[in-house]
């Protein structure tokens, strides 16, 4: 259990157990694709993929998918990787009903846009601009405007990363 390969292993059959139920809730049923991407720390291109769909209570799930590597962020290379993603857990574009993104001009472009290609595969997918986003935008502009805003937003942040730090904290709040 001390082995990094088999620890390794657990965590991928879990995440592999993990994704098959998600896959067995959504019951062949439209979900929406939430899709952001980004480069990290070694400068290599990654894209996150997150699903949005109703479970059978009818409660809205969003559950992360995955991190993976795309060799560039041009559209056809995003679409491919989306398209290989959803292929593998055996879903496709057909049942997309929505997607979520930034405002990212090889995304959101009306022309030949991530969002285009996928509304041609699937004529349901209607484009949303990510609300976590915007939100995230709104508290930037907000904050450079009014200190006090800003200092609230700091505030937070320095809590809440000391009562990470601390399982018992976190019990006690």
């Amino acid at each position: 259990m001390n082995s990094p390969d088999i620890q390794k292993e657990i965590v991928t059959v879990c995440k592999i157990e993990k994704i098959k139920a998600i896959i067995k809730d959504i019951n062949g049923d439209y979900f929406s694709l939430v899709v952001d991407e980004s480069f990290d720390v070694s400068r290599k291109e990654k894209m996150t993929n997150v699903l949005r769909y109703v479970d059978i209570k009818g409660y809205v799930m969003e559950v992360f998918i995955g991190l993976f590597h795309v060799l560039d962020t041009s559209t056809l290379s995003l679409k491919k990787t989306i398209i290989d993603v959803l292929a593998h857990h055996s879903l496709s574009l057909s049942f997309v009903y929505g997607q979520c993104y930034d405002r990212a001009s090889n995304i959101q472009g009306d022309i030949n846009g991530l969002k285009m290609l996928i509304r041609q595969e699937s004529r349901s997918a209607h484009s949303i601009h990510c609300f976590a986003h915007q939100l995230q935008l709104t508290l930037v502009v907000v904050s450079k405007k009014c200190v006090q805003v800003g200092e609230l937003v700091l505030l937070v942040s320095n809590i809440l990363n000391v009562l990470e730090a601390s399982f018992k904290r976190m019990d006690e709040l």
